[in-house]
């Protein structure tokens, strides 16, 4: 009967060892695939790096003026646009 006892608690306290390396296998396939997604990533357009730009000009604007909530979506629609 010890024996019995015995050998279930092993195979109970190795069996989360089993899973954790094959979800071990499938972090490492999603590290691979992100890196391929990194590799094939495109530069951004000039039209794309225009509003990037904007975007940070207008966000600063509205940081000085401390704008928040609804007031500083308000102003950044109208500075984006114009």
């Amino acid at each position: 009967m010890k024996e019995l006892i015995a050998v279930l608690c092993l195979v109970l306290a190795t069996s989360p060892i089993a899973f954790a390396q094959e979800k071990a296998g499938d972090g490492a396939e999603n590290a691979v695939k992100a890196e391929k997604r990194v590799k094939t990533r495109k530069p951004p357009t000039e039209k794309q790096l225009a509003h990037q730009q904007r975007m940070r000009d207008c966000s600063r604007k509205a940081a000085d003026q401390k704008l928040k909530g609804n007031d500083r979506k308000q102003f950044m629609k109208i500075c984006l646009k114009g």
